[in-house]
Order: C-alpha cells, then sequence, then structure tokens
C-alpha cells in the first residue's frame, strides 16, 4: 500500500520555476518507510547506507536532481522511516524491493545508486531481478573482500563506536529526518552479517547481473590513521574491489582521494559520475 503524505513542494532558482518535490511513504511488512522524489529527466533512485539517511545525503541529492529524477528514502530504522522489531539484511532488502516496485509503477528501468550498504542492497535486489535497471552505480559498497573486516578482537572497540552514537529513543523528536533508532548492538550484528555476505556469496551476484555497473570507492575507506589496523583494513578495502575488477574487467572504477564519508565531501565528483553514468546508457525505450 502506497500512503501520500505531505504536499507538492516547488522551488525557485535564479526565477526559474523548478519541478516540486512530492514526499510519500510505503507500508509493507508492518515498516513504513519515507520516501521523497524530485528533478526531471532520467529516473534515479537513491539507495541510503546503514546510519544515512535521506536528511543526510541532502546535498548529493540536490546536486543529482539538477540532472534526474531522483527517488531518494529512509531504510527502517532510519530518518523518517518507521522502526522495526528486529534489523537484518534481508530486511533491508525487503525495503529496498517495496521502493523500487512503487518505482517501477511509473519508470520500469530506473538507475540504482547505492551508496555502502545501499550498494550491497542493489547489487543483491538488480542480481535476482535481470532487466530491472537500466544501469548501476555504487559508492563505497559492495565489496567482495578478502578477509572479513571484524575480527573478535575489535569487536569492543566498534560497539563503544556506535554506543556513542545510537539514538536515545524512537521518541526523541530532535533532528528526527536524520535520526537512526538502531542500537549499538544491531548495528554491529548488522556489520558482521554484512562482513559475512562481502566475504562469501556476494562476488558471485555480479555475475547474475547483466545491467551497466559502475563503482565509485574511497581510497581510504577506514580512514587516514597511520596506524596499521587502518591501514589493514585500506588495503582489504583497494584488495576486495581489484578481486572484483578480475572477475568483471568490464566495470569501472573511479577511486577518490577520500574516507567512507565521500558522499559528503565528494558530493559534486559523485553527482558528475553517476550523470556520466547515466548519459552513456541507451535511452528509455530503444
Amino acid at each position: 500500500m502506497v500512503v501520500m503524505t505531505g504536499s507538492l513542494e516547488n522551488t525557485q532558482a535564479g526565477g526559474e520555476q523548478r519541478p516540486g518535490r512530492q514526499h510519500f511513504s510505503i507500508e509493507h511488512g508492518g515498516v513504513t518507510v519515507s520516501m521523497s522524489r524530485g528533478g526531471r529527466g532520467r529516473t534515479v533512485v537513491l539507495c541510503p547506507g546503514l546510519y544515512s539517511t535521506q536528511a543526510g545525503l541532502q546535498v548529493l541529492v540536490e546536486l543529482l536532481r539538477r540532472d534526474h529524477h531522483v527517488v531518494s528514502f529512509d531504510l527502517r530504522g532510519h530518518g523518517l522511516s518507521s522502526a522495526a522489531p528486529r534489523y537484518s539484511f534481508a530486511g533491508f532488502l525487503g525495503d529496498l524491493s517495496a521502493v523500487m516496485g512503487a518505482v517501477r509503477l511509473s519508470d520500469p528501468a530506473p538507475v540504482l545508486v547505492g551508496y555502502s550498504l545501499g550498494a550491497d542492497l542493489a547489487v543483491h535486489y538488480v542480481s535476482e531481478r535481470p532487466g530491472s535497471v537500466a544501469g548501476l552505480v555504487l559508492i563505497d559498497g559492495a565489496n567482495p573482500i578478502p578477509e572479513p573486516f571484524l575480527s573478535a578482537a575489535d569487536l569492543p572497540e566498534f560497539r563503544a563506536i556506535w554506543e556513542t552514537s545510537a539514538a536515545p529513543d524512537e521518541g526523541d523528536a530532535r533532528d528526527a529526518a536524520d535520526r537512526v533508532l538502531l542500537t549499538a548492538q544491531q548495528v554491529l550484528d548488522l556489520n558482521l552479517e554484512l562482513d559475512v555476505i562481502r566475504t562469501g556469496p556476494l562476488l558471485g551476484r555480479y555475475l547474475d547481473i547483466d545491467a551497466p555497473i559502475s563503482m565509485i570507492m574511497s581510497t581510504a575507506m577506514a580512514g587516514d590513521d597511520t596506524g596499521e589496523p587502518t591501514r589493514w583494513r585500506n588495503r582489504n578495502w583497494r584488495d576486495g574491489t581489484e578481486r572484483l575488477c578480475r572477475e568483471r574487467p568490464d566495470i569501472p572504477v573511479t577511486w577518490l582521494e577520500a574516507d567512507h564519508r565521500l558522499v559528503l565531501t565528494h558530493a559534486p565528483e559523485i553527482a558528475r559520475i553517476v550523470a556520466d553514468h547515466v548519459g552513456r546508457l541507451p535511452a528509455p525505450g530503444d
């Protein structure tokens, strides 16, 4: 069931009337997913990652809307979407599937852009649905790393990091559009699940995708600390991408001198790369 919420917004830029932005939601499996759409041109769906929201990605969204009709949304437990009884990769994949089902009612083959966890969700979605997208852009995610990022020795450190940023509770209205309702333990469990996926079946998923793929990766995913743990994580990240390129040499990879926050620090560059990818695709109906 699709429920329309809010109104159509129109904006002025230099005296020019721009296409309005529409806010609505989708209810599926007991979860309400908040969505918005706006801009004109080829339809681009932006799938966020863990701990990212529409509000947090707003600069990138607005840049993309200059050239495209962009659909953005919040995963369960993020931003303006509702909480869920539990959080898992399958649950987040269900959110993306529901969004794509709604989008494809009017555009059967949009371009799908995924960031971080959202890239992994995008690869899984497209690998199971041939012909469902015109193209795929993956931003610093969906990386078939050779070794897990988190070892048993890392767990206390990362649990402490996520405990400092966990939201207090769902009823806190402050910064609701950018809140995250997951606990530190839930975030940790998801990262462990993602490690299993990336070191295991993910690479094979790429072999089932026939849509054009472009990748945008950070050179310092884990940061620029000179300590050996950070250097190892960054090497592992690059090794995973190189592993993919050996299996799929047709996938172009753009490396940005950035850490995992590249969607915030390098939004203009990312928007240009997405526009280049979209520009190389056949026109709808061709």
